[in-house]
């Protein structure tokens, strides 16, 4: 099956089979960008983003003056 990935459908009015290849392409390509995203959402990576924040959040913290 042709997938015609990321392209730029400019069709004739009236040829329902072809819409419905439209239609079928725009699912898969949804579909894909559905897995990157998943796959990316997962990547341990993306996982440690709210550690590494709060230990900065840490270390940047202002220290209190001591009182003498």
């Amino acid at each position: 099956m042709a997938r015609h990935k990321d392209a730029n459908w400019n069709l004739p009015e009236g040829r329902l089979e072809i819409w419905d290849q439209v239609h079928c392409a725009i699912l898969m390509d949804i579909r894909d960008e559905l897995k990157e995203l998943n796959r990316l959402l997962h990547c341990h990576n993306f996982l440690r983003i709210p550690n590494d924040l709060n230990a900065i959040r840490l270390n940047t913290k202002r220290r209190r003056k001591q009182k003498l």
